[in-house]
């Protein structure tokens, strides 16, 4: 350790630099992590969720939806449908056009086998219908 001309060391100066440049660092990451969190969840104008489903036949199974979304906002929500060996037996895309901010909504898919549930792969927003 060397004694620079007020006192200090070279060893201490590195130090505090080191701890400076790791606050910042460590502040614009927790600031990038909190503005990627916030932009996907502000982003998501449509949600929904499956209430019920009913398979109705070996062709068919109904699905009882709830969405959620911004009163002018339009789109659609996939659904999809497996067979009990996990296979892919069905799928729809259900568009949501209405100028409300609840719909609840009883479909039917299609099935090329017997389904034993539905599921609800993911929703999108039109692009230019809320922004």
């Amino acid at each position: 350790m060397t004694a620079d001309r007020y006192g200090r060391s070279t060893d201490e100066r590195t130090d505090r630099r080191l701890r400076i440049l790791g606050a910042v660092l460590g502040a614009g990451l927790l600031g990038l992590v909190g503005w990627y969190g916030y932009s996907y969840v502000a982003g998501q104008d449509i949600s929904a969720e499956i209430i019920k489903f009913k398979v109705v036949s070996d062709s068919a199974i109904e699905v009882h939806l709830e969405v959620r979304k911004d009163q002018d906002a339009s789109g659609y929500c996939m659904l999809r449908s497996r067979s009990e060996d996990g296979a892919v037996v069905g799928r729809l895309e259900v568009r949501f056009d209405q100028p409300t901010d609840r719909i609840d909504e009883i479909v039917t898919v299609r099935t090329t086998a017997r389904a034993t549930n539905a599921e609800l792969t993911g929703c999108t927003t039109d692009p230019a219908s809320s922004r």
